[in-house]
């Protein structure tokens, strides 16, 4: 979304888009990202898990999602994450301290970290589409009742 609306804005010689704008929505989804990237984290080391294990479920996140992106096209992605980061968490707990119910919690707090980061990026990005919508819009629209 940043990228196209530079490009138009580069296009149309900065008269609808400002670089401001421009700044704000790549503010927006560089925030976006890094919330996404460390709810897991976060929330397996508050579930008690130690520090290796919040990043073996940020680590394990990724790779489900590479992993099995191709296989489950579509929804293999957030499958492969949240599956990815139960179990880098997991192993890695389970690893570290042998207690199979600490292991599991944190494996699940790390999973459900990832899920809440998720859902706070598409909210972010559909806060962007509107914001991209809204910069688009024919001024002229705006206000008149038909």
């Amino acid at each position: 979304m940043v990228v196209g609306v530079a490009i138009a804005g580069w296009a149309g010689e900065w008269d609808q888009v400002s670089m401001a704008r421009v700044g704000i929505l790549a503010g927006l989804a560089t925030g976006a990202e890094l919330f996404e990237f460390f709810a897991s984290l976060i929330t397996a080391r508050k579930a008690g898990g130690s520090r290796q294990a919040a990043w073996g479920g940020m680590v394990g996140g990724i790779l489900g999602m590479i992993f099995l992106s191709l296989p489950f096209f579509i929804v293999g992605t957030f499958i492969g994450a949240i599956l990815g980061c139960f179990l880098g968490a997991f192993v890695v707990e389970i690893a570290m301290n042998k207690r199979l119910a600490e292991g599991t919690k944190v494996g699940l707090f790390s999973a459900l970290g990832f899920a809440i980061g998720t859902a706070a990026k598409i909210g972010i990005a559909l806060l962007m589409a509107g914001i991209v919508v809204w910069t688009f819009w024919p001024a002229s629209t705006v206000g008149v009742a038909e």
